[in-house]
């Protein structure tokens, strides 16, 4: 009698394993695709990003002249940490920096959204005023989702080599999405128009040398976002680079 509980519950983990397999390996059903092989593959060298910055000229912080209270949301897979640079540099400038509050960005649940709303209240609540959203990729289709239910408690939206526009698997890793989040990109748990424009300012930084998202998926249509501004970097780069840093501080006091 004492196993039993064991037996059902490794059954059903194994039941759940089984069905993310699955979903990881669902043939596309449209003809949408991800970057090139060879975008797809600079993307692993994201650790030279940090070398390159020791050895280019110092980046030239100038000072914000309306600081701003910004939350930055990460990616999926990544964890807050990969943007402390970024928070940093964005300090420097002035700003007070917030993270998102939930470590790993592990796909756009109903329960991880659920959470991310309630750390924006709190943010807004103590701020006392309209907090900017910086969102990376994952981060950033989640920063449109929250601005569109709380307008009056959001200043703006930038999203980095976000996948909002087109088909949600015009990118390099939905099959990864699927096998994480538990369900289909294109069946999220919380009710949304990836595309629909928030009713606030809402820019979108894209790269057409991004190697994870379409650089059309990212930049978006017109209508989609009110702006889109186009960078050179790498998708792993738009959280690592001087050049993404100047077009987010651009952003912040525009």
């Amino acid at each position: 009698m004492t196993t039993l509980p064991f037996k059902v519950s490794a059954a059903l983990d194994r039941a759940e394993i089984a069905r993310r397999w699955a979903l990881a390996n669902e043939p596309s059903p449209d003809d949408s695709r991800g970057p090139r092989l060879p975008l797809l593959l600079r993307e692993f060298l994201w650790p030279v990003e940090p070398l390159r910055r020791a050895f280019s000229k110092p980046l030239d912080i100038t000072p914000a002249s309306r600081p701003k209270t910004v939350m930055l949301l990460p990616g999926f897979g990544a964890h807050p940490i990969r943007m402390r640079w970024m928070a940093r540099k964005l300090e420097q400038a002035g700003h007070t920096t917030k993270r998102w509050g939930l470590g790993y960005n592990l796909g756009a649940t109903a329960e991880r959204f659920a959470r991310v709303e309630k750390r924006l209240l709190s943010v807004f609540e103590r701020a006392g005023e309209p907090i900017v959203l910086v969102g990376w990729s994952l981060g950033g289709v989640m920063a449109r989702e929250l601005a569109k239910k709380h307008p009056c408690k959001v200043a703006k939206v930038v999203t980095m080599g976000s996948p909002f526009s087109g088909s949600p698997r015009a990118n390099n890793g939905w099959r990864a999405y699927q096998a994480i989040a538990g369900h289909r990109v294109d069946e999220p748990e919380i009710d949304t128009v990836p595309a629909q424009k928030p009713p606030v300012e809402t820019v979108a930084l894209w790269s057409p040398r991004d190697g994870i998202v379409h650089p059309r998926s990212a930049c978006g249509r017109p209508g989609e976002r009110d702006r889109a501004v186009a960078l050179r970097c790498s998708h792993m780069g738009f959280v690592l680079t001087n050049e993404a840093v100047i077009a987010v501080l651009g952003e912040l006091d525009g």
